[in-house]
């Protein structure tokens, strides 16, 4: 208890032992000290209760009463009201400057940022670029479900992914197509999420530039390179021994050239799609197609075993998911030194189906995994340039997965070997032992239709 807290408690204790004193002294200066201490005593307790009642009158009132002079307990009680009140009085002015302060900030923003219910998924409050960017108007949206008031967009299912929803990186904006939005689902709280859409016209206008450029300079060197090749071919080393050497690097180089042009037109053709017709793609052949091509890269270096569990098929363009399969598997014979081991699994993990490859081999730092998939990223530039990796394979497998709405985890330890797993959803498989190219005719059209 404080200092002063303490004395005015000690105060008011003595006071009342005062008047009870002088209560019973009185009392028996007449001959009736029990009435007369009874008098006293319930006086006090009125008294009390009067300034018990006085501080429920502060506690209640919107006015600021000011406390009364004195040292009593009671007064103490009031100046320690009026400072906590003084001081509640300030914090929640200072919150309301830094709400004001906030809701300026974010209502200036050129993002949309839209503050969802989470259950519900209805409005509770959106900026200024909302309306702008996403056609929002105040305050006939407020309370309103974001899934309607967005359409066409089909985000309902999005938005009810909540936490595991991944960001839509190019969407139309619901007020003019050309107006291309990315969107990201924040949730912040366990009732509230935080949606925010940016403008991303003109970096997806800059990004078909550069896809253009790429895709018509590879087309372009298309017939140059077959020309040098097909001149390199008719050359024989016999003819000039000391030029075997410089003919034979020269073939090389001009088939890697050949592979880079190739791998940069399918990596353009499938940046251009939005959509995949699906058809029924038949796992186990495509685990037996994959073993055979490994063996056959590998010349008898590895051992490549393959594991079917999961005992269904995808839905899904076979050539596009064989593409990106076999540059899995290439990479891990690759880079997996003679006499390591190569493993391809098809199995069910918790819930999804995933297509995974693990080897042995040299594994990559944890540093370089969050880019190991951009285009011509290498962990070792001399490495993969000795190996003839063109630096391309999987950023072609990480674009195949997201046509199919699948994604890539990779595990790797330097010295141990890597895994990289392909993750399916399980609207992806069915069972092999249906009509699977009936029912994938009918997924197909019911997509067209959709």
């Amino acid at each position: 208890m404080p200092p002063r807290a303490r004395s005015a408690w000690t105060k008011t204790l003595g006071l009342l032992a005062l008047i009870l004193l002088a209560a019973l002294a009185l009392g028996l200066l007449i001959g009736q000290a029990w009435p007369v201490l009874t008098t006293a005593a319930l006086g006090v307790v009125a008294w009390h209760y009067w300034r018990l009642r006085r501080v429920l009158l502060r506690l209640t009132s919107r006015q600021r009463i000011p406390p009364a002079d004195g040292d009593g307990v009671w007064n103490e009680l009031d100046r320690l009201l009026h400072r906590s009140q003084d001081d509640t009085r300030s914090r929640k002015r200072r919150l309301l400057e830094m709400l004001r302060a906030y809701r300026a900030a974010a209502a200036a923003l050129p993002d949309a940022v839209i503050v969802l219910e989470r259950n519900s998924q209805r409005v509770q409050w959106f900026n200024e670029a909302s309306s702008s960017l996403l056609g929002l108007q105040y305050p006939g949206d407020l309370g309103a479900s974001l899934g309607d008031r967005l359409r066409p967009l089909p985000i309902a299912h999005w938005l009810a992914s909540g936490r595991h929803a991944e960001p839509l990186l190019d969407v139309p904006s619901p007020l003019d197509p050309a107006l291309r939005l990315s969107m990201r689902l924040i949730p912040y709280s366990e009732e509230l999420w935080l949606l925010v859409a940016r403008d991303v016209s003109k970096i997806m206008h800059l990004e078909q530039v550069r896809r253009d450029f790429v895709a018509n300079v590879s087309h372009e060197l298309r017939t140059p390179l077959t020309v040098v090749h097909g001149y390199l071919d008719m050359l024989d080393p016999t003819d000039q021994p000391d030029w075997a050497p410089i003919l034979e690097e020269m073939r090389r180089q001009s088939q890697r050239m050949t592979q880079l042009v190739e791998d940069l037109l399918t990596l353009s053709r499938l940046e251009a799609q939005d959509t995949i017709s699906d058809e029924s793609v038949s796992m186990g052949s495509m685990l037996a197609t994959l073993k055979r091509e490994a063996e056959a890269l590998s010349q008898g270096r590895h051992t490549v075993t393959t594991h079917d569990q999961a005992a269904v098929d995808l839905w899904g363009s076979t050539r596009e998911l064989h593409s990106a399969f076999s540059n899995l598997v290439a990479n891990a014979v690759r880079y997996t030194p003679a006499g390591g081991s190569i493993v391809i699994r098809f199995a069910r993990v918790d819930g999804d189906v995933a297509l995974s490859v693990t080897d042995s081999g040299y594994g990559i730092p944890a540093a370089h995994l969050p880019r190991i998939t951009e285009r011509f990223y290498r962990v070792s530039t001399s490495r993969s340039r000795e190996l003839g990796g063109t630096g391309l394979g999987l950023a072609i497998v990480k674009h195949v997965l997201q046509l199919h709405q699948a994604r890539l985890e990779i595990e790797s330890e330097v010295g141990r070997g890597s895994t990289f797993t392909c993750h399916f959803s399980a609207d992806r498989a069915h069972p092999r032992d249906g009509d699977s190219t009936g029912a994938g005719r009918e997924r197909t059209q019911q997509q067209s239709i959709g």
